[in-house]
């Protein structure tokens, strides 16, 4: 059984439908990457996943558990999948590390000195520990969203959803925080992803799902969808992707 199962969900905003019937399954210790147009749905997906759109139709579960619908405990939700966004959003006023130990201590009730040693641990893995006490604003945008993700795993989350998360940066910057998702990749962490970035989906992910006009329009392994799509709108979009030098 998957991890998570995305069964027949539906989602419109006023006329605009984003989904009609889309399908998906994400296996455990698995990383799926979701590619397609502009406006086709990847962040809805993501959001709807972590409770923060809800779907019109059909059911999202996580380990056979239901997390869409009426009753559902959203906070115990979002303890077990994190998110991690294009914009930073870290708390300005806050120290890199009052950012990292918050919500442990305020969800997870954690103490401060053992919020703070998992903080100051996760930024040595990533290499900023000498930053814990400067500002977000002090920060380089590559820096800030590698904080950015050790906030959404000091939570340890079972699933981490990556939203666009190179989006803003200069180019120069992408490969540092690439580097942090494809040592998490090595490690087992089920991620699901969305991106532009196709070379590292094409290195990273053990799936590639290209989404287009509600639905998972193709899916398989990276060499299949780079190298043999089998749909003609997925060869169309990846060969515009190829003329602009992108893959």
């Amino acid at each position: 059984m998957a991890l998570i199962e995305i069964r027949d969900i539906h989602k419109r905003f006023g006329e605009h439908q984003v989904f009609s019937g889309l399908n998906l399954e994400v296996e455990e210790h698995q990383v799926v990457c979701l590619i397609g147009p502009s406006g086709c749905g990847k962040s809805t997906l993501l959001r709807c996943v972590n409770g923060l759109e809800e779907i019109d139709g059909g059911e999202i579960r996580i380990h056979d558990e239901r997390i869409t619908g009426p009753g559902v405990d959203v906070d115990a939700l979002r303890r077990d999948v994190g998110i991690v966004f294009q914009a930073f959003n870290l708390f300005p006023h806050m120290t890199v590390l009052q950012n990292v130990m918050l919500a442990p201590m305020k969800v997870l009730r954690k103490s401060r000195h053992e919020a703070e040693q998992n903080a100051m641990a996760l930024l040595t893995r990533i290499g900023l520990q000498h930053k814990a006490s400067a500002y977000p604003d002090h920060l380089s945008g590559g820096q800030q969203q590698r904080v950015a993700i050790v906030r959404a795993l000091a939570m340890g989350p079972m699933v981490l959803l990556l939203d666009e998360i190179t989006s803003a940066l200069d180019p120069e910057l992408v490969s540092e925080v690439l580097n942090i998702v494809r040592d998490l990749a090595r490690e087992g962490m089920t991620m699901l992803l969305a991106t532009h970035e196709m070379g590292f989906a094409r290195e990273v992910a053990a799936k590639i799902c290209f989404l287009c006009e509600g639905t998972v329009h193709e899916e398989g392994a990276p060499e299949e969808i780079f190298g043999a799509p089998k749909k003609e709108r997925t060869h169309a979009f990846l060969k515009r992707i190829i003329d602009a030098g992108r893959l």
